[in-house]
Order: structure tokens, then sequence, then C-alpha cells
């Protein structure tokens, strides 16, 4: 099965740096990528979707005649007007500010790693196993054994 030719023409940075990204994952060089690649994509752009929005997304980008694969040419009108209109962006630090004291419910200003691995783990859109031992090692103290949470934020903000 052959794929037809469609012309993706880019108009701004915004449309080369989602281009750049996408054909990271274009390993064939004919624009088009695994729809398993999207959120790895849209991720790497620095936004931060669930896995219920990245659903929707390949719903509107997949293409309906190669099921399965995305086109530069569905994706790249898609993702610059969710990146333009500033969707998908990750928490700002007073809204994680907000959920560590939410957490907090003695207003210490420090999560124990149960508390903190529990939630990550059961509450909302939940994180793996790894990708909770990857916060841990980057935000437990190793002199207390506890999470300072807003030394965490800061630490987590400056890229």
């Amino acid at each position: 099965m052959s794929i037809p030719i469609m012309e993706v023409t880019i108009t701004n940075d915004l449309e080369r740096r989602i281009a750049e990204a996408f054909e990271v994952f274009d390993h064939g060089g004919n624009k088009t990528v695994d729809v398993r690649e999207v959120g790895t994509i849209i991720r790497s752009l620095g936004c931060c979707p669930s896995e219920a929005e990245v659903q929707e997304i390949i719903v509107r980008v997949e293409d309906q005649e190669t099921s399965g694969s995305v086109h530069l040419a569905h994706f790249l009108p898609v993702v610059s007007q969710i990146i333009s209109e500033f969707k998908l962006q990750p928490a700002s630090p007073e809204e994680l500010l907000k959920a560590f004291q939410t957490l907090d419910k003695e207003g210490k200003g420090v999560l124990d790693r149960e508390t903190m691995s529990r939630a990550m783990m059961e509450e909302g859109e939940p994180f793996t196993q790894e990708e909770v031992d990857e916060m841990m090692a980057v935000a437990v103290s190793p002199e207390t054994g506890d999470i300072p949470y807003e030394y965490y934020i800061n630490q987590i903000m400056v890229d």
C-alpha cells in the first residue's frame, strides 16, 4: 500500500519546531509516524497532555486510509493550534504548590514518600512506578527522607 504524497508547508517558527519534533519519529522519512508516538512528540514540545487528551488528538490526526499512522500534514495544523491557544500547558508553580499543600494536611511544608507515592499512583491520572521513582529520586531530601515541596517546585521550575 503506498502512502499518498501530501505537501506540507511550514510558515512559522512554531510549525518548524513541531515538524522537527515529528521528524525525529519519522523513521521511514515519509512524513508519517506511528500513532503511538503522538503523545511523546507532543510532550517533547513542552506540552503536558493527559492520556485522554492524547487519544483525542489521535482521533483528530490519524490517517483514515492508513490506520495506525499520522501524517505531518494532519498533525501540524492540529498541534500548532493547540500550542497557539496555550492548551496542554504544564502546571504553574502556584498550581503545583496548591496541590502539594492539599496533600500536606498538617501544613508542615513537607510530605512523606508514602503519601506522595499514593497520591501519584491513585489520584487523578495515575503515574507509573517508573515515573514515581524518577520523581522521588529528585524530590526526596537525602537528609530527612521527606519531600520539601517548595524546594522541589523551585528545582523543577529552573530549566
